[in-house]
């Protein structure tokens, strides 16, 4: 008599429910992860590397399905196999009428690519899962370098803690008004934002061009205008769009979306979702552009927006609108519908994005073997995202438009200041 396997089920977190019902082909809500090797990439060890690494991750094996109200996550038999690199950079990986899983990983020459749709994991849970492969790898590899003693590598946490859903587990249930909390908190600051305009490429595609450069250089450079690497970086992306921006927009505020890793003001080990953003920008109306002035006004847009006060707040207000029974009962396409039509509200307050997810650690050990990490995502407008290993510290650029004045503005700043750079593109 065959045996009915039990199947499980999980709710998806309150930011992973915008995920779904907003990814397209223009914006397919997938982010990448690089690691770039000193050496060419060994497929079988890789695939060996990410047996081992799935073991940590159970959650990793699930497919995104949709309910009556919600989508959910459901366990699944199916394994990641690794693939030489043939997609785009970011290309689609959940498609409503497939059940597939929602992460890939891929190789080329020197690289191991791990890209994931968001609605699985943030940046901090996905680097998580990274390092554990990168970690296996390079001992499996090099394992003759490593015979007498394996360089050690502690989980971050146990499954359970990262299955966690933190923002259940923070919510404190205040009675709130649905109706106030509708309302945007950024109100104020989504006013008139600069929207930038740009060729689209051919088939969607993301253009990504990345600076590679001294991690120890630019926070120095940085220390000059007495801020941190990213807030420079934040400023610097700010003062260069409003630098290659039409003259009849000068008035505009520029906006940028910034993701804030609530690991840092809320204890939690989890791997999926645990992120609030905020917005931080600079109102230059008829002032000639000066970087002092613009980072000045970013430094304090994070001073105010960084406070547990203040992300507490956040945090419960997008939790009371979940927990509502109005919204509750709401039929899933009701919901998609809504989902869709506050998303394109929030963009007309955003120009573009920023994303740092810091410094990556690994053995002292595997230096010689790594080069470098980073970090891009789909774009529906110009995001930076930033990573730093070791010395290396890669700003990444991914733009859906083909034009660069922007980019090349932001990289030559940095140039003319003394950094030497790297520059690589995928188109």
């Amino acid at each position: 008599m065959r045996q009915r396997k039990s199947v499980e089920w999980t709710r998806l977190d309150n930011a992973s429910k915008i995920f779904p019902a907003t990814c397209s082909n223009k914006d397919t809500k997938v982010f990448r992860l690089a690691c770039e090797l000193y050496n060419a990439v060994d497929p079988e060890m890789l695939q060996e590397a990410l047996n081992i690494t799935m073991d940590y991750f159970p959650f990793y094996k699930s497919v995104l399905r949709k309910g009556v109200f919600w989508y959910y996550f459901q366990t699944s038999d199916l394994h990641p196999v690794v693939e030489r690199e043939s997609d785009p950079v970011c290309a689609p990986i959940y498609l409503d009428d497939r059940k597939n899983l929602l992460f890939r990983i891929s190789y080329y020459h020197n690289r191991i690519n791990l890209e994931i749709f968001h609605a699985l994991s943030d940046g901090t849970g996905a680097l998580w899962f990274m390092k554990t492969l990168v970690y296996h790898y390079i001992r499996l590899r090099y394992k003759e370098a490593f015979a007498d003693q394996i360089p050690e590598f502690k989980p971050n946490a146990s499954i359970s803690e990262k299955m966690d859903d933190s923002f259940g587990r923070y919510f404190e249930g205040r009675d709130l008004d649905i109706l106030k909390l509708m309302d945007n908190p950024n109100k104020a600051k989504t006013a008139r934002t600069y929207r930038i305009r740009g060729t689209r490429l051919d088939e969607n595609k993301v253009k990504v061009i990345e600076g590679s450069m001294s991690t120890k250089a630019a926070l120095g450079l940085a220390h000059e205008y007495n801020a941190t690497l990213t807030v420079f970086i934040a400023a610097l992306f700010i003062y260069a769009l409003h630098k290659e921006r039409p003259v009849r927009t000068k008035n505009d505020p520029v906006v940028l979306s910034v993701p804030i890793n609530l690991r840092n003001f809320f204890q939690s080990e989890t791997t999926r979702n645990f992120f609030s953003t905020m917005n931080i920008g600079y109102p230059f109306g008829q002032e000639s552009p000066n970087f002092q002035d613009v980072i000045r006004g970013v430094s304090e847009d994070f001073r105010k927006e960084l406070t547990a006060e203040s992300l507490n707040q956040r945090l419960n207000q997008l939790m009371s609108i979940e927990k509502n029974l109005l919204t509750r009962i709401i039929p899933l396409p009701f919901k998609d519908y809504s989902l869709r039509l506050a998303s394109k509200i929030a963009d007309r307050g955003i120009t573009a994005a920023i994303t740092n997810i810091g410094q990556i650690l690994l053995p002292e050990e595997f230096k010689r073997y790594i080069r470098q990490f980073s970090l891009c995502s789909s774009a529906r407008m110009p995001h930076i995202s930033i990573c730093s290993y070791n010395d290396r510290l890669a700003v990444s650029f991914s733009s859906p438009f083909r034009e660069t004045e922007i980019q090349r503005t932001f990289f030559e700043f940095l140039s003319e200041n003394g950094i030497d750079i790297e520059i690589t593109c995928n188109l």
